[in-house]
């Protein structure tokens, strides 16, 4: 494990931080600058001039003869017999780098920083000022000073890295950034419950004069969230990133974490990529460190709608287009290392500013991986090639086959699992496969509804959109029939074939009771579809109540295999449907218990006016009666009740010889 931040400041006990050489041949301890010339501080006038760009170096030849071998060569090799100038604007790190290299020739004690070991150290190849010219030399001891200082603290090799972007190639000959990197790598994928050096949260400004005054030798006492290395990074050039990304990668951290860092990045370096879910058409600028060039200003409006400096509108273009080309060759392959949403947004922006066509369709096919996380407002993306068509329906067409071919590819991978397993697995992955279809082809009608607004898109685009998905992914076309029913309105020229052809997108059968309620008053639609939906809705009817009539009989009768066909027929039918069938028979039960109810009041109502008529017939009946019209009563009653009788014994044998003279006919009729 690194120790803390002060490994740096032990470091400065290096010399305590100051390079000087013991021996020089000019006393002398200062430099002088003058506008643009610096002159050494000394009674002894220079003989030599170095010019770099328009800054003057007014030296001595001997001083930079011992120490430099370029300077060796320069002045011995020249034709002139006495060399007094030269110009040096290929030096790397400039003017400021040749400065210290001077002064360490003159002997002079240079502090040697983070921001200005780099472009030294790549001045001191430069000069070749190595060991056989004189022993601890500018090359050793600013080798020593990166190998042992810089690279052992975080903030010191991020710095340096940064620093190294305006030496190259020198930087990456001399393996500064790939040590850099390396060293980053390793601390960013170090346990956060170690971590004894500093970071920050904000962006780094490696030109402040007190970066070594913020080193802080004690532990860090808040908990340390796993992201604390995102805004560090994000300072870097697209090229450094890339570097450290991989190396990070070499050393085995998870892809959630690689893939969040990359989003941190794009949403740094790409001003205007995501802004609440979206691209922003206002991009602002976020620091001229974050960018490819010193120039950078961001915000893809600049790109858009153009600027007054023509060439600074393509060299931003052109820099973009590097880092989301990098960004794309660097993203992990699992599926959910970066978002739907995020993918989509670097979509938009690679059609934009033309990316190269492979890493496109490199990056769709990773959208189509996990197509199902997206959403309408990711999948507007404006058509920028030139078509008719408001919205680039074609990608998205795209994009739904890349989707398909992937399902296809995970339905039939569960094959190689063990055999225990595989049966487990295979459901799992059915049931996932099957969700997201369903959610893919929500998102598809939702997406149809939208685009078939635009009066430029043609029939064909929208039907083979529409019939792009299976048809087992949609349990209900309700979606699918707002769609069709937006584009009618918006085509109210089609003809009745193209109407027709439009509607064969649909299934009548998988529309709810709403839909097809609205689709039978629809005069957009051609009366044979209207018909088809009605036929429909009345099989559904007959269908449900087929099945209620099922239920009633298994229910009697406990038959099991008809409870078994009863739910198969159920699973047939569409869960709208369903859901509209439970609300009818909530009704007809309700209707059911108000029959009863009346039935009941019926009955009451009737015991009532029989009571009302035995008091009625109680109070009109007279009182009293002689004996002898009560006796004749009951005389005439008996005799009745006697003839009665006898033709009913009668009527039995006659009846009896009639049946077996003539046995009876029984008809088979059903009336």
């Amino acid at each position: 494990m690194w120790d803390s931040e002060s490994e740096s400041v032990a470091g400065r006990d290096y010399d305590n931080g100051l390079l000087s050489s013991n021996k020089h041949g000019v006393q002398t301890d200062r430099f002088e600058q003058r506008g643009k010339s610096w002159f050494v501080a000394t009674d002894i006038p220079s003989d030599f001039l170095v010019q770099i760009y328009d800054v003057s170096f007014h030296l001595h030849k001997y001083p930079l003869l011992s120490r430099s071998g370029k300077m060796n060569r320069i002045i011995y090799d020249s034709r002139e017999v006495e060399l007094s100038k030269v110009v040096m604007d290929d030096i790397p790190g400039g003017a400021d780098a040749f400065e210290l290299a001077a002064k360490f020739c003159y002997g002079i004690a240079v502090d040697l920083t983070a921001t200005n070991i780099s472009g030294l150290r790549c001045a001191a190849e430069y000069l070749e000022m190595t060991e056989d010219l004189e022993e601890g030399n500018l090359i050793f001891k600013t080798e020593a000073f990166l190998s042992y200082v810089v690279l052992s603290s975080w903030r010191d090799s991020i710095v340096v890295l940064k620093s190294c972007e305006k030496l190259s190639p020198w930087a990456e000959n001399l393996q500064i950034v790939r040590r850099c990197s390396e060293s980053i790598a390793w601390k960013a994928c170090a346990n956060p419950k170690g971590i004894r050096w500093q970071y920050t949260g904000k962006p780094m400004k490696a030109s402040s004069p007190s970066w070594n005054e913020m080193k802080d030798s004690s532990p860090s006492r808040s908990p340390v969230p796993p992201d604390w290395w995102y805004e560090d990074v994000s300072i870097l050039r697209i090229d450094h990133f890339v570097r450290v990304i991989t190396a990070i990668k070499v050393k085995g951290m998870r892809f959630e974490m690689i893939g969040a860092a990359i989003t941190h990045y794009a949403t740094k370096s790409l001003p205007g990529l995501i802004k609440d879910g979206g691209l922003s058409e206002e991009g602002s600028s976020t620091g001229g460190g974050m960018a490819v060039s010193g120039n950078w200003k961001g915000g893809l409006h600049m790109i858009v709608a153009g600027n007054k400096d023509d060439h600074s509108s393509i060299t931003q273009a052109r820099d973009q287009r590097m880092i989301i080309e990098s960004l794309i060759s660097i993203i992990p392959p699992q599926k959910d290392s970066v978002s739907c949403s995020f993918l989509l947004q670097l979509l938009r922006m690679a059609n934009l500013l033309k990316v190269a066509p492979a890493l496109v369709t490199e990056l769709e096919k990773r959208v189509g991986m996990q197509f199902e996380q997206a959403t309408l407002a990711d999948l507007l993306i404006p058509c920028y090639n030139k078509s008719e068509t408001m919205y680039d329906v074609d990608l998205v067409q795209r994009l739904l086959e890349h989707f398909l071919i992937q399902e296809q590819m995970d339905s039939s991978s569960p094959g190689r699992q063990p055999v225990p397993e595989k049966h487990v697995y295979e459901g799992i992955q059915r049931t996932n496969n099957s969700n997201a279809k369903i959610r893919v082809a929500r998102l598809v009608d939702s997406y149809l509804t939208e685009v078939s607004r635009d009066k430029n898109l043609s029939l064909t685009k929208f039907q083979v959109l529409a019939e792009a998905l299976p048809e087992s992914a949609r349990s209900c076309d309700d979606g699918l029939y707002r769609a069709i029913d937006s584009y009618l309105k918006a085509h109210p020229t089609l003809s009745e074939h193209e109407r027709k052809r439009l509607c064969r997108v649909m299934d009548c059968q998988k529309l709810s009771m709403d839909a097809c309620m609205h689709a039978a008053q629809n005069e957009r639609l051609p009366l044979r579809v209207v018909v088809q939906v009605l036929f429909s809705e009345q099989v559904k009817i007959s269908n449900a109540i087929a099945s209620n009539s099922i239920k009633d009989t298994a229910a009697d009768s406990h038959y099991q295999p008809m409870v078994q066909n009863r739910k198969t027929l159920l699973e047939g039918t569409p869960q709208s449907f369903q859901e509209g069938w439970a609300a009818a028979k909530k009704d007809i039960n309700t209707l059911k218990f108000e029959l009863e109810t009346v039935k009941t009041k019926y009955l009451e109502l009737q015991h009532e006016m029989e009571s009302l008529q035995r008091q009625f017939d109680k109070v009109t009946k007279p009182k009293h009666q002689s004996a002898w019209t009560s006796g004749w009563k009951k005389l005439s009653k008996m005799t009745k009740m006697s003839t009665m009788e006898n033709n009913e014994v009668g009527n039995q044998s006659n009846i009896a010889q009639a049946a077996r003279k003539n046995p009876r006919r029984w008809r088979n009729s059903i009336s």
